[in-house]
């Protein structure tokens, strides 16, 4: 990294660059190891300790994960429109140390968390009460609304530190691996939980947190602060009224009948672009819509060209990131169901070393790590000298797909390997019970996972980040958040409806039939993937020679 970026001295000069770096990157470490550290092994926490069932504890799981990731849009939206993106970051940050305190008082005090199933010599599990339930989702809550919104906040914030777009694109990727190690990182607080206590990992998370929100405080003379604007979807929503509004004016050729802003044409005007041509009608000037100095006298009658190009940007790019949600859907069923294959296999590696299965997903954030490396030190130099340019976003994101669904089809495999096992053995029936098979039969599968996402969400991070509107670029990088969180709930839907319309998820899946469904998911995948071709061969780029830089930039670390 060179310094070359202007930088904030003590006396008063330039904020920004990469003395930046330190602090926000401070920040993602602390507040992901944090937020990894409860969520990786909730589902475990909720089935050993409240004593919920094992397909509703995954259930509830896949809902605060996708809630941690509808936040970042909400948090991106508050920080573009009404405050910086400093103070959604610290009050998030703030916000999640509460949940988890609390999530950690549930450890701690006996009160707060059902008597164990075994108290008395009783095999009988006492579920939990009205008011336990009440303080573990306040806590579940406050988690997830804090962590939520710091992730996607704070890689805006940062790769708004920099001019250059190299540098930005290096601080994408740094970002990631930060992600990526630090979430790989937080299985060792998981490891506390299951060997030490819940109090004390979930106390470690704590801490975590407390040490990413001071690192991202200590920073705050340094940092590049964007004022926010108002909010741009407004002008948005201003477009589509205008444009209703005015569908019976005659659409003009000439370039003088639009308004492009009180301050003029300061650049070479032209006209609008042809493609969704009805909302044109939005900046075309009528009687009355601007005034002598050039202000709007009608706001919601008259928009400039810009706005309406933003507006179109974003209903161009709608199908491409439509395909997105089921991309990340079988993700999330593939997490939930992994860690359930995990409770019910044999997890030793060597005679005294057990895998926690809340865990087991390590191996894909380790095989996004090392997957990114490899990507931007091999395959794109190598991708560049065969055709002399690097891997576009969209083709990235093509190859997501592919891996996606070949992770699928391999875990389809495994688990009816496993439950072959399971019935020779005669396990069906018998709860709590371990098939003779190896947790390293779990391992491709979530490497192919891992794999695929090296590629297709920096894809999509750059893809929104270099085609969004200027207005709307804290939401850009929000996009793939929210394409997690929905994707989230969509696969606790999906594993809701196959509980009720099929016998594939019983409690003890040795009874079931997990590999039918994620047969399902690989259909879906494949329906989705010919989707996403179509998207990505009508879509044209935006910025094209900006998106050129960029992507260089970004597949060069």
């Amino acid at each position: 990294m060179d310094g070359t970026e202007a930088q904030m001295s003590s006396s008063g000069g330039k904020r920004g660059g990469w003395i930046t770096f330190v602090f926000i990157t401070g920040a993602v470490l602390g507040l992901t190891l944090a937020t990894g550290g409860w969520l990786s092994n909730l589902i475990v926490y909720l089935i050993q300790e409240f004593h919920v069932e094992s397909i509703n504890a995954a259930q509830i799981s896949n809902v605060a994960s996708g809630c941690s990731n509808l936040f970042p849009v909400i948090g991106a939206i508050v920080a573009d429109s009404f405050i910086s993106s400093f103070s959604v970051v610290s009050i998030s940050a703030c916000i999640s140390l509460l949940g988890i305190i609390v999530l950690t008082l549930t450890a701690t005090l006996d009160t707060l968390r059902p008597q164990p199933c075994d108290i008395n010599g009783s095999s009988i599990c006492a579920p939990p009460s009205s008011v336990q339930y009440a303080v573990l989702y306040t806590g579940l809550a406050l988690a997830c609304i804090g962590s939520g919104g710091t992730r996607f906040t704070l890689a805006t914030m940062g790769a708004n530190q920099f001019d250059n777009p190299k540098h930005q694109g290096i601080f994408f990727n740094w970002y990631f691996v930060s992600v990526y190690a630090a979430s790989a990182l937080s299985n060792a607080i998981v490891y506390i939980e299951d060997n030490v206590g819940w109090k004390w990992g979930y106390g470690v998370s704590a801490v975590a947190n407390l040490i990413g929100l001071a690192a991202f405080l200590l920073g705050h003379r340094f940092y590049l602060r964007d004022k926010p604007q108002g909010s741009p979807f407004t002008g948005l929503v201003r477009v589509v009224i205008a444009a209703v509004r005015k569908r019976k004016v005659q659409l003009s050729s000439k370039i003088e009948d639009y308004y492009y802003g009180k301050d003029g044409m300061t650049e070479i005007p032209t006209l609008p672009k042809k493609r969704f041509r009805f909302l044109n009608r939005a900046a075309l000037k009528t009687e009355g819509d601007v005034q002598s100095d050039g202000s709007i006298a009608k706001p919601w009658r008259i928009c400039t060209i810009q706005q309406v190009e933003d507006l179109k940007t974003l209903i161009r790019i709608f199908p491409l990131w439509s395909s997105s949600i089921f991309l990340g859907t079988p993700i999330g069923i593939q997490a939930s169901l992994t860690v359930l294959q995990a409770l019910t296999i044999d997890r030793y590696l060597g005679p005294h070393f057990e895998i926690p299965a809340g865990s087991i997903l390590v191996v894909v954030l380790i095989s996004t790590a090392i997957s990114l490396t490899l990507i931007d030190r091999f395959l794109c130099p190598m991708w560049q000298k065969l055709t002399g340019k690097s891997p576009t976003p969209l083709q990235r994101i093509g190859l997501g797909h592919v891996l996606n669904i070949l992770s699928m089809a391999t875990s389809a495999l495994v688990e009816s390997k496993r439950l072959k096992i399971a019935r020779a053995h005669h396990l069906q029936g018998r709860p709590g019970s371990i098939v003779p098979m190896s947790v390293l039969w779990l391992f491709p599968q979530l490497v192919l996972v891992g794999l695929g996402e090296a590629f297709h969400f920096p894809g999509q991070v750059a893809l929104y980040y270099q085609e969004f509107p200027a207005s709307l670029r804290s939401t850009s990088t929000a996009m793939i958040a929210l394409i997690i969180g929905i994707s989230f709930y969509l696969s606790t839907a999906v594993i809701d409806l196959v509980r009720r319309v099929t016998g594939w998820l019983p409690d003890n899946i040795n009874d079931g039939r997990v590999d039918n469904v994620y047969w399902v998911v690989v259909v879906v995948g494949v329906v989705n993937f010919f989707y996403y071709l179509v998207c990505s061969s009508l879509y044209k780029y935006q910025n094209v020679e900006k998106g050129a830089d960029d992507t260089s930039s970004i597949d060069k670390m």
